[in-house]
Parts: C-alpha cells; sequence; structure tokens
C-alpha cells in the first residue's frame, strides 16, 4: 500500500514496494531496460512521452463519474477532448511509441478499464467519439501480458457504484 495516500496500485519488486503508476512504468523501464525498453532512447522522444503519459494520468480521471448534472457535462467535454488530443497523437500508428508497446502504452492502457465506468456513469460513448483510441486499446488487450493484468471493467463499474454510493453522488 501507498504509505502516503494508503491506496494501491503498488507495484512489489524484491520485497519493496513502488508507489504510483507513472512511477512504477518509469522504474519497470530502468530496471528491465536491457530487455524490452519502455521509453525511446532519443532524449527528445522520451521527454515527449513522458509529457503524453503525464498528461493522460492528470486528465483521465474520477470527474466524470465522480459529478452529476451540469458537472458532469463539463466533465464529460473535458475527457472527450483530452481523449481526442491522445487519440490525435497516436495518430495511424499501432502504438503511441511506433510499432511497439511503449512507456505512452503503458501508462495509458489501465485507463481502459475504467472507460465503461465513465461511459455508463456518465451515458456516453467514448468509442463513437475516439474510434481510433478504442481501437488501439482493444489492440493492447490483444497481448497476453495486458489482457492479464488489466482488471475486469464490470468490477471497476461495480467499485465505482460503491463509492458513488459512499460518497452520496448517486
Amino acid at each position: 500500500m501507498n504509505p502516503v495516500h494508503k491506496k494501491i496500485p503498488v507495484l512489489m519488486h524484491n520485497g519493496k514496494p513502488v508507489c504510483e503508476l507513472l512511477i512504477q512504468v518509469q522504474y519497470i523501464d530502468e530496471v528491465w531496460h536491457h530487455k524490452s525498453p519502455l521509453l525511446p532512447s532519443d532524449p527528445y522522444q522520451r521527454a515527449i512521452a513522458r509529457f503524453w503519459a503525464d498528461f493522460a494520468d492528470k486528465k483521465l480521471g474520477r470527474k466524470t463519474w465522480a459529478t452529476k448534472g451540469e458537472e458532469q457535462e463539463t466533465a464529460k467535454k473535458e475527457l472527450v477532448e483530452s481523449l481526442k488530443l491522445l487519440e490525435g497523437e497516436l495518430g495511424d500508428n499501432p502504438e503511441f511509441d511506433g510499432e511497439y508497446l511503449g512507456f505512452v502504452d503503458v501508462a495509458l492502457v489501465p485507463f481502459y478499464s475504467w472507460f465503461y465506468a465513465y461511459e455508463k456513469c456518465a451515458n456516453f460513448s467514448i468509442e463513437a467519439e475516439c474510434p481510433k483510441l478504442i481501437a488501439w486499446a482493444k489492440r493492447c488487450k490483444q497481448k497476453e501480458s495486458v489482457s492479464k493484468s488489466l482488471p475486469d471493467r464490470e468490477k471497476i463499474y461495480g467499485f465505482v457504484l460503491h463509492l458513488k454510493k459512499m460518497y452520496g453522488i448517486e
């Protein structure tokens, strides 16, 4: 468990916890860089990858399900705008970092499990708004390493409903 925020996800490696998603992805890249690097070798491309991973981490949060009414509509609009920017960055590439699963892909794909909850709570379709981004997520999910590590979207939705009830957002 994260010692400050008392939450997960926490990566355990050699009996030591590594907290927060982006820090975990950077840690994985540093520890196993010689086997399968996640960040590009070019410093500028590394900076770009870090920017987009940070953007996703900051913009794809809970507002869509944790609000209602006009505030939720604004949150939904902001989420779609952020997703469209990410979709534009993806372009026609199979992965964000080109041909192979890289840093941005690994940082962004966990949000795919939350998309269903966002859609159900705010009554919209991310796929209708951002078809290339959803096609990318589905390609990522075809990889065994990704499909085995992502939580089930129905479980996430159930968790979100529990949180909404707990916080009185229903």
